[in-house]
């Protein structure tokens, strides 16, 4: 499987290419930053991340696009930037029918760490450490993209076994 796991964010962008499949090595293929400028307006900026994003999408060919679930912070313009930005990458995704899925933060840390409360340095070295990198990837939101893409790696095979046990006990319900 082949995933391009997403980063958002206005000013750096993280993006990560990760191959492999679960229980066995997984290979970066390539990792970046979609960069716009602070002091560009929304519209001009929202563009930027969106062709970053396509070359990123027509380079790699992924088979999947993990994205970072955007979660309530206390500053709402942050939290607003990273909602479109995230949004962008699955606009991106979505018209080329490639399968987005979303995962929480703490849900990407506890699968490349163990634990969803690490820190950005944990996280990492773990990426460093799993993808057999010489160093972690700079800026951390690049190894955060990688880590997302991995952590989708593991989780898939897990929730596509609940996915269909839930459509199988929802057409069991429906000819009873």
């Amino acid at each position: 499987m082949r995933v391009l796991g997403v980063d958002p964010g206005l000013t750096r962008c993280g993006v990560g290419v990760v191959e492999g499949v679960a229980g066995r090595p997984l290979t970066m293929l390539g990792v970046g930053v979609v960069r716009t400028p602070a002091d560009a307006e929304i519209g001009p900026r929202l563009v930027g991340i969106e062709r970053g994003i396509e070359e990123w999408l027509d380079r790699f060919q992924p088979e999947l696009v993990a994205v970072e679930r955007v979660f309530s912070q206390h500053n709402v313009r942050t939290v607003m930037g990273t909602a479109q930005a995230s949004a962008v990458a699955m606009l991106c995704a979505s018209r080329r029918g490639i399968p987005v899925a979303l995962h929480t933060p703490s849900e990407v840390k506890a699968a490349v760490t163990g634990s969803g409360r690490a820190d950005k340095a944990q996280v990492g070295a773990m990426v460093t450490r799993l993808l057999r990198l010489a160093a972690p990837p700079k800026p951390a939101d690049a190894a955060d993209a990688l880590a997302l893409a991995i952590c989708h790696i593991w989780r898939a095979p897990a929730q596509n076994r609940l996915q269909q046990a839930v459509a199988l006990h929802a057409s069991k319900g429906r000819t009873s």
